[in-house]
């Protein structure tokens, strides 16, 4: 398989599939298209109809959209556990995912992805709704843990692709020291402990590709 994706320390949509992949031990390779330069949108149009990253490539099929990627991914290797394996566990899962890949406009706008970023407030105040958009992730973290988290420290136990979908709001919470409650704190520290995020940061920080738009928040 090979995934193509965009920078590491901005892109939010890049880092859901290669983090599942990643942790899952899915064998990839992977191509990093660079944002905002002359050549961008032909690159992507290349590999994606909708000339946007990530896209997976599997022999002739080509996957587009985090989320169809990771459904794609379930199909294909129904002996890993990229969704729960309890069908109410996995209908809440899906949920949740399907919820972060439509919403939180606010959050995204305030706050946008940036992995190099050294946590601290950001520069403007957040505004209602923003905060409002983490009241609502705060809660979606606390019932899914109390609900199915029990057996590990993820939304569902053991990661999964929900949590996956969630990676970007983690860097989001932490880049901007946004004020959270234990639970949603706890989660984030277990997020940041796994390996593979671990490396999707420090090929972030290594990247010398800067967007001002991203640094300003």
């Amino acid at each position: 398989m090979h995934l193509t994706i965009a920078n590491k320390a901005y892109s939010s949509w890049s880092l859901r599939p290669w983090i599942l992949m990643r942790h899952f031990a899915i064998p990839f390779d992977e191509t990093v298209v660079r944002l905002r330069q002359s050549d961008t949108a032909a690159r992507l149009l290349a590999v994606s109809p909708a000339g946007k990253a990530p896209v997976l490539q599997d022999g002739d099929i080509y996957v587009w959209e985090s989320l169809a990627i990771m459904e794609y991914l379930a199909e294909s290797l129904p002996h890993l556990a990229i969704w729960p394996r309890d069908k109410a566990a996995r209908a809440h899962a899906r949920a949740l995912a399907c919820e972060m890949h439509a919403g939180f406009m606010a959050l995204r706008q305030a706050c946008p992805t940036n992995f190099r970023r050294a946590p601290g407030a950001p520069r403007q105040a957040i505004g209602a709704e923003a905060l409002a958009n983490v009241a609502r992730i705060e809660a979606l973290i606390a019932g899914s843990r109390q609900r199915y988290g029990a057996a590990g420290a993820f939304l569902f136990g053991e990661f999964c692709a929900a949590d996956a979908m969630y990676a970007p709001v983690v860097n989001r919470l932490y880049a901007y020291d946004l004020k959270v409650n234990a639970t949603t704190r706890a989660y984030m520290a277990a997020m940041q402990a796994l390996p593979a995020w671990q490396a999707w940061h420090k090929d972030a920080a290594a990247e010398p590709w800067v967007i001002e738009d991203y640094e300003i928040a």
